[in-house]
């Protein structure tokens, strides 16, 4: 007992936490009790002295850090009775408050202590007397209560109602009103509020419309939007407010601002399913008229849609309860047919601005019920159908046909299903009208000004389930095929439509399209290239082979597209006797295999399943022509050409990409044969004949260029593998240091260079573990041998960098441990006058995103690779840049621009401010491509920048000036680079003060004149933009 009396006069005088925490220890202890703090308090207890609030702020914090179960049922009613009993002591409300807190958390703490503090509160707590916080423990108190003692509270009805409004009435800190709106839902849900309807109104509807804005970096994070969300909540508590509530949001409607008129509609949107269908029907009439004039009429197109899906609520609303009870169109009385009618007559003048909005409503209506959908097609359909076929309204035509298609696509979004029917078995509403509507469709395909809502129209019936016949699609087709067989011109004006509307049919009936229109198609391609002249007869096969792209997604069309153009490019072996110019064949097996690649890629984004089959068939068949072309007499052939190898190995990623493991697996064993011993018969399958005999010797010393230029069709494998998948080439290590050495004394261009650096970095990456040796052989000798030593040839060191850029590479995405030291090594050679540049820039080289190393082609990605890279090698970047003097200095600088221009924004954001200097000086540096890195970085960092928080306003004259210096032709040949820094310039004003750039606006804009000379045009364009 002393020792407590002790630690209480202590902690009286001196406030230290250290002696509470000694009383609670002791407490928890059994050394000491609660009644002996009580006791040890003594005089404080019933002193009037401002000591006072030292004695409840003491016995709050024992209270709260002191063991549960020390604290029983007596103990917590003396307690209860303490802390109400000062809250009407503005000095001790606080703490008396905590106290509170803590005990109405407990376990003992019951019915007879709720309705003490909820009486107390009531009577003694002044809200509007207090500070924010402080009414925030009130509110967060009678929270508490609402979760786990509502029935005490409910009991309280008459009493705590009352005592809540006042209490509640005139909150305005955004923290607290978040907690009073849920209390306030929970009451309006829960309790009898017959008696007090009224005053919680006010007190929920004096806050509407939200008007707060949050301050700038708001460390609470309580948005507009959240009080919005939660005074919503309220307001659609109870229909007992609809009557009241409505007048409300027609005034608001009226008067109010955009941004209240969207949140008003919002709100009407989710009040009105709970005031319910007889005050909707009450209403309606003056809510419809509101409505409207915010669709016809509309302030924006945020207003126009939240007024249309409210139309859309009421008319639900109105109709859902007795939808069983409306059989017939007759039925249909009321908002539905007085809101139907009138727009019906407004679409008698279908080429009418208001005609648009009148089809607007129209098409809400069909989301509505069954009835109101089924009652609005009956109304409207025969209006457009009849208006099309009347002679005086020729001209409409077009207007007629676009609303009408608006109108028809709508459909699909809604069910008419009558009771006891599904989807599956339901009559499409259109049903009475398709034949019409077919026929409509069909006329407007006639005419070119009535083509596109034509071809929108029949998509819009195509896609509806269960409409058309499969008679009637294919009638379609056929129609469609006869633009496509007439003039080239009309075609490619409505081919995007034309395309659309048959890849829909062929969702539902491939047959149609691939027995009608494809050989159309595929008749319009001719088996040998057209002349380099015919530059007609080219375009019209790469419309043709565009079409089939966006056409041939669907797996039986696809497969039709693959037989046909792997046909004609066997044709393309065929050497021709009549001419030795190669580039038209060249070009047309480009546009061949580039239209295989574009729609595999389709295919694989939309994930289809049977893209793993072509391994089976397109691998192999293309795998077959290479490979027969590397043997020909000939030393240049059509398939020689690098842009067609490029392709082709795209083609082959795609689909081993798309193999499971196990296929993988089994492909691996028969790629690794060819890729050691060149026997490729097994994965090179087709037409051409080639002697087996004839190995394919890639990495041979002697080997053929035509032959190691086909490494991109094997590495093209390789680098789509999974990681589990494992590759028979041996001991790896071995391999690869021989692909190494083969990249710098055998490869003779980029094409096999880099189609061996993809499959190295592949290897690497996914085989590190078991890679140490070699790792470690490349930090030792590699690097000694091939890039340090200064005896080397400029070239050979060179490639030696690219080699260790993308071995760096392929240890950084997956977060290797010495992918740093890797790429840390590069600072060594950037005093190099030979290669420092080329080190310097392989440094951002390295982070760089590229299309070999992805989560795609299944390769070892971590997350925040990027970040963990620039947060390493920035900072040391940006002190060498700092400190270093010429040459070396400038090495850091291109090593700076080059890690930035390769990074994501979000891994430098934070230290732009800082590098922003070193960024100037690389705007002085000769390299052309240096220069566009560097402002394509300041171009990126002022994305979402504005004048109040800009960083580069210091700089922005200086920005200016070198921007000026950049964009003159007599100063910068580089196109690219005149064209950013005329971009910058446009940019420059709207993330910089005005009265900061406003000194520099004469020069700038005097000198920008001299850039309207420029001779190329794009550059002048930008030039006009910039003033």
């Amino acid at each position: 007992m002393e020792a407590t009396e002790r630690l209480v006069q202590t902690w009286m005088a001196s406030g230290r936490d250290e002696e509470i925490n000694e009383i609670v220890s002791d407490i928890s202890n059994d050394e000491a009790t609660l009644i002996g703090v009580v006791k040890a308090l003594g005089d404080y207890l019933t002193s009037e002295d401002a000591e006072i609030l030292g004695k409840v702020e003491l016995l709050s914090l024992v209270v709260a850090r002191v063991p549960q179960n020390k604290l029983n049922l007596q103990a917590v009613r003396v307690l209860t009775a303490f802390f109400t009993g000062k809250l009407d002591d503005s000095a001790t409300v606080k703490p008396a408050l905590s106290g509170i807190t803590t005990l109405a958390s407990l376990t003992t703490f019951g019915a007879p202590e709720v309705q003490i503090v909820v009486e107390g509160i009531f009577n003694h707590v002044k809200m509007k007397a207090l500070v924010q916080d402080v009414r925030f423990k009130v509110l967060s108190i009678i929270d508490s209560f609402m979760a786990l003692h509502r029935e005490v509270l409910k009991s309280m009805n008459k009493t705590f109602l009352d005592g809540y409004i006042a209490l509640a009435d005139g909150e305005k800190d955004p923290r607290n009103l978040m907690v009073a709106f849920a209390i306030t839902r929970v009451i309006l849900i829960e309790f009898d509020t017959s008696t007090h309807t009224e005053s919680l109104f006010n007190i929920c509807f004096c806050y509407f419309p939200i008007t707060f804005r949050p301050p700038p970096n708001d460390k609470y994070g309580i948005s507009a939007e959240d009080l919005k969300t939660s005074l919503r909540q309220c307001l659609n508590a109870t229909p007992t407010f609809g009557t009241m509530a409505i007048p409300v949001f027609l005034e608001k409607l009226t008067a109010g601002s955009r941004a209240t008129k969207k949140d008003t509609l919002q709100t009407l949107a989710s009040c009105l399913p709970v005031y319910g269908s007889a005050l909707g029907r009450a209403f309606a009439r003056k809510l419809w008229n509101s409505l409207k004039l915010e669709i016809f009429q509309p302030v924006d197109v945020q207003a126009e849609e939240e007024a249309l899906r409210t139309v859309q609520v009421l008319v639900k609303t109105i109709y859902a309860e007795e939808e069983a009870a409306l059989e017939s169109n007759d039925d249909i009385q009321g908002l539905a047919r007085d809101a139907c009618e009138e727009c019906i007559q407004i679409l008698k003048e279908p080429e009418k601005t208001q005609a648009r909005a009148a089809t607007k409503v129209l098409c809400a209506f069909l989301s509505t019920t069954p009835s109101v959908s089924r009652y609005t097609i009956s109304q409207a359909v025969p209006h457009f159908i009849e208006l099309f076929h009347n002679p005086d309204e020729t001209s409409a035509r077009a207007a007629t046909l676009t609303l009408l298609s608006e109108l028809v696509d709508s459909t699909k979004g809604y069910s008419s299903c009558k009771t006891g029917e599904t989807a599956e078995t339901a009559e499409p509403a259109l049903s009475p009208f398709k034949d019409e509507l077919v026929g409509v469709y069909t006329v407007g395909l006639q005419a070119t000004s009535l083509r596109s809502p034509a071809l929108a129209g029949l998509e819009a019936l195509c896609s509806i389930y269960n409409l058309l016949t499969d008679e009637e699609l294919g009638f379609v087709v056929h129609k469609v095929n006869d633009i496509i067989e007439g003039s080239p011109e009309e075609f490619e004006d409505a081919s995007d439509e034309l395309l659309a509307l048959l890849t829909k049919i062929s969702d539902y009936s491939p047959r149609h399209v691939s027995e009608q229109t494809l050989p159309l198609l595929f008749a319009s391609l001719p088996d040998r290239p057209p002349g380099r002249d015919a530059h007609s007869e080219r375009e019209k096969c790469w419309q043709t082979l565009s079409a089939l792209r966006k056409l041939c997604v669907q797996q039986t069309l696809f497969e039709s597209l693959v037989i046909r153009l792997t046909a004609k490019f066997d044709l393309l072996c065929i050497p021709s006797d009549t001419t030795d110019d190669l580039e038209p064949s060249q070009a047309y097996a480009h546009m061949l295999l580039k239209t295989l690649l574009q729609t595999l890629t389709s295919k694989v984004l939309a994930k289809h399943a049977d893209v793993a089959k072509y391994i089976d068939t397109v691998v192999p068949r293309i795998l077959n022509v290479f490979v027969a072309s590397a043997f020909f007499e000939r030393e240049e052939t059509v398939f020689s050409d690098p842009r067609l190898i490029s392709t082709a190995a795209g083609i082959i990623t795609l689909v081993v990409q798309s193999l499971p493991t196990q296929r993988q697996q089994s492909y691996a064993v028969v790629l690794s044969n060819a890729i050691l011993t060149g026997e490729v018969t097994a994965i090179a399958k087709g037409f051409q004949k080639f002697s087996s005999s004839q190995g394919l010797q890639i990495f041979g010393a002697s080997s053929q260029r035509r032959q190691r230029d086909l490494l991109p069709l094997f590495s093209a494998s390789v680098i789509a593998l999974h990681k589990d998948v494992t590759l028979s080439l041996g001991e790896e290590g071995k391999f690869l240091d021989a692909v190494l050495k083969w990249i710098i004394e055998v490869a003779d261009n980029d094409l096999q260079r880099n189609a061996a650096l993809h499959m190295v970095a592949a290897i690497v990456n996914r085989r590190a573990e078991s890679l140490s040796s070699f790792l470690s052989q490349l930090l030792e000798s590699y690097w000694e041998t091939e890039i340090s030593n200064p005896s080397s040839t400029t070239d050979r060191r060179k490639l030696a960098i690219k080699t260790w850029t993308w071995i760096s590479k392929a240890l950084l995405v997956r977060k290797h441990p010495q992918a740093i030291t890797f790429a840390e090594k590069l600072y060594d050679v950037f005093g190099d006058q030979d290669i420092g540049w080329t080190a310097s820039k392989a440094l951002g080289e390295i982070v760089s995103h590229d299309p070999v190393l992805t989560k795609a082609n299944h390769a070892n990605v971590k997350i925040l690779y990027a970040q963990r890279y620039v947060d390493t090698v920035l900072p040391k970047i940006a002190t060498f840049a700092k400190e270093s003097i010429p040459p070396e200095q400038t090495s850091w600088l291109v090593a700076l621009s080059a890690v930035i221009k390769s990074s994501p924004k979000t891994t430098y954001t934070q230290n732009f401010a800082m590098l922003i200097p070193l960024l100037l000086r690389g705007l002085d540096l000769p390299d052309a491509d240096i220069r566009s890195n560097v402002i394509d970085t300041f171009l990126a960092a002022a994305e979402g920048e504005t004048p109040e928080s800009s960083i580069i306003s210091e700089h922005s004259v200086t920005l200016a000036n070198l921007m000026l210096k950049n964009s003159k032709v007599d100063e910068m040949p580089s196109m690219k680079v005149r064209i950013s820094a005329l971009r910058y310039l446009t940019v420059l004003p709207t993330i910089v003060r005005y009265d900061v750039l406003h000194p520099s606006k004469t020069v700038v804009l005097r000198e920008l004149a001299k850039v309207l000379d420029d001779p190329i045009r794009a550059v002048r364009r930008e030039a006009v933009d910039a003033r």
